[in-house]
């Protein structure tokens, strides 16, 4: 067998696992991740691949036995820490599938914290897969290398959601109706995004919104988006002026 590899490839394969991981660990896997590994990648006795498990970071490990059903695996170093992931949250009114699959696999990829659906009057879409999201979340950040997922909250009504918003958080709303441009008052520390329903917020909403002392209304330009796509434009600018893309050297 040949010698493992000081710096093991880039190329190897990425799994999220359930379980926390450390050096020396035995792991079996079956199910998808079995399968993936066995009967898709077709994976021998001796292969490596990288596992993280969303709270000790990214680990090396070698195949054991392969069978068709199960995998069986020893972890052999730690090669990351978890990364330090930005305190910024997503707030979202539920929209159709596959819109949704896609903002929360972009989502994902981004660096956001924490996901929360929100119902508001003109929310559309009712019911939610959390498991489809939760997989598509891991399917990102394996294909991403991130070693850290979203938290996925459960749905929660708007007025509740103003009513228990944290003191110390920034809330950074779309408001259609105009405000100060998201480039300029993005500002680093806890902050939330919330973008509205396809609709928009009612008058009655963006009231209770804009009454909130740690609610800024803000402008994402001067074209009308997509509630998808206005989730991640907002985030792309949170991130580029106030998260982990900032650079003071760029300013």
């Amino acid at each position: 067998m040949p010698a493992t590899p000081a710096c093991p490839p880039s190329s190897l394969p990425r799994l999220y696992v359930k379980r926390t991981l450390s050096e020396g660990a035995p792991l079996t896997l079956d199910g998808a991740a079995a399968n993936y590994l066995a009967n898709v990648l077709r994976l021998e006795a001796g292969a490596q691949l990288k596992l993280f498990d969303d709270r000790t970071g990214e680990w090396l490990a070698q195949i054991k036995e392969a069978g068709r059903k199960r995998v069986s695996l020893r972890v052999v170093e730690r090669l990351r820490e978890r990364e330090q992931v930005p305190d910024v949250w997503l707030l979202f009114a539920p929209i159709k599938r596959g819109r949704i699959d896609w903002l929360v696999e972009k989502a994902t990829e981004l660096g956001a914290a924490r996901l929360i659906p929100v119902m508001t009057e003109r929310t559309i879409v009712d019911k939610l897969n959390f498991d489809r999201l939760h997989a598509h979340a891991i399917e990102a950040a394996e294909q991403c290398e991130r070693t850290a997922l979203p938290e996925l909250a459960m749905p929660q009504r708007l007025q509740r959601v103003l009513r228990e918003w944290p003191e110390d958080r920034a809330l950074y709303f779309a408001d259609e109706k105009g405000g100060v441009s998201l480039f300029v008052a993005a500002m680093p520390g806890p902050s939330a995004i919330l973008i509205g329903p396809e609709g928009g917020f009612t008058d009655r909403e963006r009231e209770a919104i804009r009454a909130l002392p740690q609610a800024k209304a803000v402008s994402l330009g001067p074209r009308i988006l997509r509630a998808d796509t206005a989730a991640i434009a907002a985030l792309s600018v949170w991130m580029a002026e106030a998260g982990d893309w900032f650079s003071p050297v760029a300013r």
